[in-house]
């Protein structure tokens, strides 16, 4: 199947399937006469399989490692459970750090309950003061995972 056919197979979009050959996560295709990439099943199965963690939101390098494990079905997983046992970790830091922000968020609004000249707005006034203190500690599973990789 062509390119454009993998995007409709697997529900992806042709730049996201060339930029995932590009860096390794998809396997570079056979080409035909004209030059015309020419994917076949296990190309869908894998970009299926790249999407699904995706949807979990892991990072480009945590399926990296999925992928080696499954290209290598005899290995042993404890590094697949160990992998999961991390990302569970970012996640439940990210619902904490989510957490605070809807209570930071909450108490803010709480500050202006009414309509009144923008100079009177509690939001901004409590906005544009010092709020280093209040801005969540890091723990260390956070510091490993590599923000704004999803």
């Amino acid at each position: 199947m062509r390119i454009g056919e993998l995007a409709k197979a697997a529900e992806s979009d042709v730049d996201t399937i060339r930029y995932y050959e590009k860096i390794g996560i998809l396997p570079k295709p056979a080409r035909t006469d004209g030059n015309y990439r020419h994917y076949g099943e296990q190309h869908t199965e894998r970009l299926r399989f790249v999407r699904r963690c995706r949807s979990l939101d892991m990072t480009l390098d945590e399926i990296r490692v999925l992928l080696q494990f499954r290209d290598a079905p005899d290995a042993d997983c404890a590094e697949v459970n160990n992998l999961l046992d991390e990302h569970i970790g970012h996640v439940s830091a990210r619902i904490a750090a989510l957490t605070h922000l809807e209570k930071e968020l909450r108490s803010l609004r709480r500050q202006c309950r009414s309509v009144q000249r923008a100079k009177d707005c509690g939001i901004l006034v409590e906005i544009g003061k010092n709020t280093s203190a209040s801005a969540p500690a890091k723990n260390k599973a956070a510091k490993r995972h590599i923000t704004g990789t999803h």
